[in-house]
Parts: structure tokens; C-alpha cells; sequence
């Protein structure tokens, strides 16, 4: 890491973007992506700490949350053959990938009882950058595409992600279940220290 400085630069572009944007999703996510493609641009600023896989799933790192809790900024650590869940958001959110790649297959809605009809699968490069909404569809299901190899994203939602009730779907039934994420680690690189999380990722 030769220059956090990037983190928080960024940080305060997205602050000025929410304060004048308020509620307006659509500009934020047009305004946000490119400030998170010159963020992922860049692959010497994320702590270490903040890129530690796991053996035997995938991580979700706290990066920075806004006070208002207007957005947030995590880091994904996906190691070989890891993946999630099929799951929501909830709210608005922006992935960018830094390292390696990731393969996303979407899904409708449910509609009533019954699978969930698969809308297709895309695959997201470093430096690729896929955005979602409950508006533009926020269903998926992620995985490293990359089989011996770790892949890091950073994302960014517009919420504390951690701490919102959402959903993961069984696609064979389409039924829901609520859960709350919480984060691997609270290791925020501006409070510089490190808190247990709940363990449960999405």
C-alpha cells in the first residue's frame, strides 16, 4: 500500500456527490461510477489487512462508512471456488473490481412460488464496474472466477450494508429469508483499528 491516500480522497469526492445529489439514485450512481473507476484504477492503496482471504469463505472488510450512513465502501476478498449466496441489497450499490475477476449471474424477482427465473451470467474483469438497485434489479449470486487465484472488489451501497435486514433466496423455491450481513472485520483504515464482525458476508 504506497498510497491510502486514494481511499480518502474518494471518500470525500462521494460525500460532496451525496450532499448534492440528497435522494437522487440515478445521479449518483452516473457521478459515483467514474469516481470508482479511478479508484480501482489504481491497486496500491488497499490495506492488507482489508485484502486477507479466508480458507474457507469469502470476506466483507469495512472500509469507510458515511456518519449519515448514507453510503458505504467495502472491500470483497473472494478466494478460489468461493462464492455467495443468491441474495438483495436493498439499496442502490456500485462493485468494482481491483484484482483478479468475478462471474455474476442474475435473477428475477420472485413472482409468487417457484424457481427463480435466471436472467443470465456476465463476467467483471479488473476494473470492471457493475452497478445495481432494487429499480435497475439487485438478485444475484457472485463467485471468484478466478479457480487458483484470489480476486478482490470494492463496493460501495447506499446504506451501512453491514447492519440492514436483506434477503438470500433458495432459487429452487424462490422463498426468502431475512438476514443481516454484518462484516468480517470493522478494519477501517481511517479509525485504524480492527473490531470482530459477525461473520456472516454478503
Amino acid at each position: 500500500m504506497n498510497h491510502p491516500s486514494r481511499l480518502h480522497d474518494f471518500v470525500r469526492a462521494f460525500t460532496r456527490l451525496v450532499d448534492t445529489a440528497a435522494q437522487d439514485e440515478a445521479r449518483i450512481l452516473e457521478y459515483g461510477k467514474p469516481l470508482l473507476a479511478d479508484l480501482i484504477g489504481h491497486d496500491d492503496w488497499l490495506p492488507a489487512a482489508c485484502a486477507r482471504p479466508h480458507p474457507d469463505r469469502y470476506q466483507q472488510y469495512l472500509l469507510h462508512c458515511d456518519p449519515q450512513e448514507r453510503f458505504s465502501v467495502l472491500s470483497f476478498v473472494w478466494g478460489p471456488g468461493q462464492a455467495t449466496p443468491v441474495h438483495d441489497h436493498t439499496v442502490w450499490g456500485m462493485v468494482g473490481v481491483l484484482r483478479g475477476a468475478e462471474q455474476c449471474e442474475e435473477f428475477a424477482p420472485p413472482a409468487g412460488a417457484g424457481p427463480l427465473a435466471r436472467l443470465g451470467t456476465h463476467h467483471l474483469p479488473a476494473g470492471a464496474i457493475d452497478v445495481l438497485s432494487p429499480r435497475v434489479g439487485d438478485i444475484h449470486r457472485v463467485a471468484n472466477a478466478q479457480a487458483g487465484a484470489v480476486s478482490v472488489s470494492i463496493h460501495v451501497y447506499g446504506a451501512d450494508i453491514g447492519r440492514i435486514a436483506r434477503h438470500v433466496y433458495d432459487p429452487a423455491t424462490g422463498a426468502a429469508s431475512r438476514f443481516v450481513s454484518g462484516y468480517s472485520e470493522v478494519a477501517t483504515p481511517e479509525a485504524g483499528q480492527s473490531l470482530p464482525g459477525s461473520g456472516c458476508c454478503v
